[in-house]
């Protein structure tokens, strides 16, 4: 069956993909053209993605990401532009903890995605030794990169493997769920990146990143999360995109993406659209599924993308029987052996879920990293027990929760090897070859919420001929800070 809808307008766009970056999309193709008609088309029986509300004993929480950056304009402006501006709430604590050496121990300041500037930054965390070794650093001779590098490969070889083994590989396995020893600094750390390429000494190039953030002065919160949970969000898009006229369908996979006659044919099981604009807005395999007919070769570039698996285990107890240490939660580095990767107190980060029932508190962990199958393999039960076990190792705590659920999303985060820009670009440059087709999401530019955002803009901008925020993005990605545990 063909598509009947009739209304005047600019002409209709497609969007594949009903996570927060298809969500953007729509909203930005709406913004630029009030008069075009978009059709939103996901698969699943749900919007939002990687983004999800949902309740435990009766609290609403997020069962996905949780906070987002604020010091990027993307996701805060989007919540405004749709309604949330007075849901909009910076964490009620932001002090985190890394559980390392057999102890909880505060987590360091005066770092950079865990590289510090100075070794005594990182006392405490680092043995005598591996405090020592930072200080080699400004004796070594200039380390020669060439147009990528891995983090952990680059800063272990200039201040030895103690500080990517304790500090980075778990600041960034927050991130990505990943290696610090194959992710990509070029992409995932930029301000590193041009650090190592414009200094001969690492720490004197993170003590430059400090001083030139000291200058610029900026203030309000680092994170902002929202009133009933950042699942909301896509769900407010949503709610403003329809208000606007678009359609929005679930349960709609598409199944074929062609070009025919200077326009698109979308396929769908029940439907046929034509389409003048397509937006990509899916995991890199679903869109190279759609891509394999008219651009192979992007889809043997996006069919190159890994992904890491995790799940989130979130607990409820009664406050009265619980006596956690202070802070918003913790880091676990990997190369201590544990479980878990990260805990949120998340009734402590939050003040709206803690005022919802000030006699419970939540809190959750999350477990699985990059080729880490077994641990994913286990039932619901045993990644409970396993994360109860941790938490009393780390806090003491052994009390039995009222609640407990846990959501897994397999083949959730996108990972970023050496090269992930470069192979971006040739997607892009692919893809570009094809008019009005662009992609977006988080395989491209950033796996956190503004970066979806500002890639679903960007591929907007594109099918309008601008390509500003294209190249804006590809000199500059949207690096993910963690803002504590449990990120």
């Amino acid at each position: 069956m063909r598509e009947t809808d009739t209304r005047t307008g600019s002409g209709h766009a497609v969007v594949i993909g009903g996570g927060i970056a298809g969500l953007a999309a729509a909203h930005r193709l709406l913004a630029t053209d009030p008069r075009t008609r978009v059709t939103v088309l996901e698969a699943s029986d749900r919007l939002g993605g990687k983004l999800r509300a949902g309740e435990i004993a009766g609290v609403r929480v997020d069962l996905g990401a949780e906070s987002m950056l604020a010091r990027r304009p993307e996701a805060v402006a989007l919540a405004r532009e749709t309604g949330l501006a007075d849901r909009l709430q910076p964490p009620a604590t932001a002090t985190a903890a890394i559980w390392t050496r057999g102890a909880l121990r505060p987590m360091p300041k005066g770092h950079v995605m865990g590289v510090p500037g100075d070794a005594s930054a990182l006392s405490g965390v680092l043995s005598d030794e591996g405090l020592r070794r930072i200080e080699r650093d400004r004796e070594l001779p200039r380390t020669e990169i060439d147009d990528d590098v891995a983090v952990g490969e680059y800063v272990a070889a200039r201040l030895g493997r103690e500080v990517v083994d304790r500090l980075v590989e778990p600041l960034l396995g927050g991130v990505y769920a990943g290696d610090a020893y194959r992710i990509s600094m070029r992409s995932a750390v930029p301000q590193l990146f041009e650090a190592a390429r414009t200094h001969a000494s690492l720490t004197d190039g993170v003590r430059d990143i400090q001083a030139r953030a000291a200058r610029n002065q900026q203030t309000g919160p680092v994170f902002m999360g929202i009133d009933g949970g950042v699942g909301g969000l896509p769900l407010a898009v949503a709610e403003s995109v329809r208000a606007r006229g678009a359609r929005i369908l679930t349960h709609t996979p598409v199944t074929e993406l062609r070009r025919a006659g200077g326009r698109w044919r979308v396929v769908t099981a029940n439907e046929v659209y034509e389409a003048d604009a397509v937006v990509l807005a899916l995991p890199a395999p679903a869109a190279a599924k759609l891509l394999d007919a008219e651009s192979p070769a992007a889809a043997a570039e996006l069919r190159g993308v890994e992904y890491a698996s995790m799940a989130l285990i979130t607990l409820a107890y009664r406050r009265a029987d619980t006596d956690l240490p202070e802070g918003s939660g913790f880091l676990v580095p990997p190369v201590d052996g544990h479980t878990i990767k990260a805990s949120t107190f998340a009734s402590r980060k939050w003040g709206w879920i803690d005022r919802q029932d000030p006699d419970l508190l939540v809190l959750r962990t999350s477990v699985g990293r990059y080729g880490e199958t077994e641990i994913l393999g286990r039932d619901d039960a045993d990644l409970i027990a396993l994360s109860r076990h941790d938490l009393r190792e780390a806090t003491g705590l052994t009390a039995t929760p009222v609640a407990s659920r846990v959501t897994r999303w397999d083949d959730g985060l996108p990972q970023y090897p050496v090269g992930h820009h470069a192979r971006v670009a040739r997607v892009r440059a692919h893809v570009g070859a094809l008019p009005g087709l662009a992609v977006c999401g988080a395989a491209y530019d950033g796996v956190g919420i503004p970066a979806c955002i500002a890639s679903a803009n960007a591929a907007v901008d594109q099918l309008a001929g601008d390509l500003t925020g294209v190249e804006q993005l590809t000199r500059n990605p949207v690096q993910s800070l963690h803002g504590g545990g449990g990120e």
